[in-house]
């Protein structure tokens, strides 16, 4: 069994937010006001994004509900869609490539901790997902991991290493003779 957690000590080490606190409120209160309501026309959510520093192609398709930690640390390709209630919990860079599907109620999660750390000390990394790939409902890809061109992430899948290019990986899938 490790040493026990001291988190008083915490220090936030190697985490940099990219601005200050005035634009991270500023930024806090637009997303509420004027990307995550069902009723603000997608248009706005993407002028408002790329306001805050989000560069974001052409023709992309932001549904409501959708949640950006920092937009400053977000690039989608042209063509690109992203569901209601997804969640882009960005503390480092999420690359999102053209023409890719990020279905409804996935999370990408570029923030973990170290879990040898005595004061859990951050251990974050960037999320790259490439041209034509699908991130399917309710799915989680966590810091670091790089979607291949053209793969398939499963509904729920829950996905902590690379996808190579044109795969597919898929969740466990709950059978009838798992209910023995």
């Amino acid at each position: 069994m490790g040493a026990r957690r001291h988190l008083a000590g915490f220090t936030g080490a190697g985490y940099d937010k990219g601005r200050g606190i005035a634009w991270q409120v500023a930024w806090q209160v637009a997303s509420a006001m004027l990307v995550m309501p069902w009723f603000v026309p997608v248009r706005l959510r993407v002028t408002v994004l790329r306001a805050f520093g989000a560069r974001i192609g052409m023709g992309v398709n932001l549904r409501s509900g959708v949640r950006i930690h920092w937009p400053w640390k977000l690039d989608v390709g042209d063509h690109s869609w992203i569901g209601e209630r997804v969640w882009i919990l960005n503390l480092e860079p999420v690359r999102i490539g053209s023409d890719v599907c990020i279905s409804q109620g996935v999370l990408l999660c570029t923030g973990s901790h170290d879990r040898r750390s005595p004061t859990f000390e951050f251990d974050n990394a960037p999320i790259t997902i490439g041209d034509g790939a699908w991130i399917a409902a309710r799915a989680t890809v966590l810091r670091g991991v790089d979607v291949g061109k053209d793969a398939v992430v499963g509904a729920t899948a829950l996905v902590t290493k690379d996808v190579p290019a044109d795969r597919t990986v898929l969740a466990p899938v709950a059978t009838t003779a798992d209910l023995r």
